[in-house]
């Protein structure tokens, strides 16, 4: 999404809802999308110490010695699955009613999401937000951030605003697009309530935070719970390899945003993920190594009007290079 975009009250847009989904393994779907269940969340920030994963996925050199292999290695254990969860930003689906953004998910095969207003509104009221977290969890999704939210102004009000907003929605976390100025007041609220904050970088048009590595210095003396959204196509666009810039980000990094470019310096050159130039494999390692458990949200902006055969398609290689991290 881009930075334009405004975290003030939106009016209601018009709003596709088509009858039904398309059935499954038809026009768009490799046949290759199940509903394999993932792991139960433990603890939103966790770090959990996992090894390296193999050579041939990792961008870095692999250490030698006595501290060669990893204990699981060392001991004839089976590698432990990655500690990430795959999920999808439900801007993906902004043209389209909640319940149609409900269906499409559960079809996706994922049970986390990360709102977007366009499905629980800002100005909506505290009675209509609860209900429309109820659909959210009626139909087995687990909301786990929303966003993006622009909190670029400068009043208790404004913030405060929001962080009941994420309160009613049961987010517990904010993706945030704010600038130096906010981030301190912004600081106390996350404190305050207990909601944790990512900073969505935007790439090069961004006049705040273009990649991750314009954040973390701003952030590197505040609250654990004030962290990173890296979005991994307006990174590219930076100029810096997003493998590196995960590690980079460390237990800063709280929260991901996916897609795929066919030129790494070419916004508009998105596509589906794993049909692209961006390095998913190493990537995906990267988190791995790092210990990341937070959540690979796929956040899908093309086609919008008919995003999702290529959100399937992009699903099943992401889980495919998942999956592969564990063997």
């Amino acid at each position: 999404m881009t930075v334009a975009e405004s975290g003030r009250t939106v009016p209601h847009r018009r709003v596709v809802r088509p009858e039904s989904l398309p059935p499954q393994g038809g026009p768009g779907s490799d046949g290759d999308v199940d509903r394999v269940g993932t792991p139960t969340r433990r603890g939103f920030l966790k770090r959990l110490g996992l090894a390296a994963v193999a050579a041939s996925m990792a961008p870095l050199a692999r250490p030698t010695g006595a501290f060669a292999q990893p204990s699981w290695a060392v001991a004839g254990q089976p590698r432990p699955a990655p500690a990430f969860h795959l999920g999808v930003a439900s801007y993906s689906l902004r043209n389209f009613s909640r319940t149609y953004a409900i269906e499409a998910i559960q079809r996706i095969g994922t049970t986390y999401v990360n709102v977007k207003s366009f499905h629980l509104p800002y100005e909506d009221t505290p009675a209509q937000l609860a209900a429309g977290r109820k659909e959210f969890e009626d139909a087995g999704l687990q909301i786990v951030g929303g966003g993006t939210i622009t909190l670029q102004t400068d009043t208790d009000e404004d913030v405060r605003r929001y962080f009941e907003y994420a309160r009613i929605c049961g987010m517990p976390l904010m993706v945030i697009a704010p600038t130096r100025q906010t981030l301190p007041r912004i600081e106390r609220f996350v404190r305050e309530y207990d909601i944790a904050v990512a900073i969505h970088n935007h790439g090069p048009e961004d006049e705040h935070f273009p990649g991750p590595q314009d954040a973390l210095p701003v952030i590197e003396d505040m609250d654990p719970r004030v962290g990173l959204c890296l979005d991994v196509g307006h990174t590219a666009r930076t100029g810096i390899d997003v493998a590196e810039a995960a590690e980079m980000c460390g237990d800063r990094l709280l929260d991901v945003h996916m897609k795929d470019l066919a030129d790494l310096a070419v916004r508009e050159s998105q596509c589906i993920v794993g049909e692209g130039a961006m390095p998913v494999a190493r990537f995906f390692a990267a988190l791995d190594r790092i210990g990341y458990a937070g959540f690979v949200n796929l956040e899908y902006e093309i086609r919008a009007r008919d995003p999702l055969p290529g959100m399937l398609q992009s699903f099943a290689f992401m889980r495919g290079v998942e999956r592969g991290l564990a063997t």
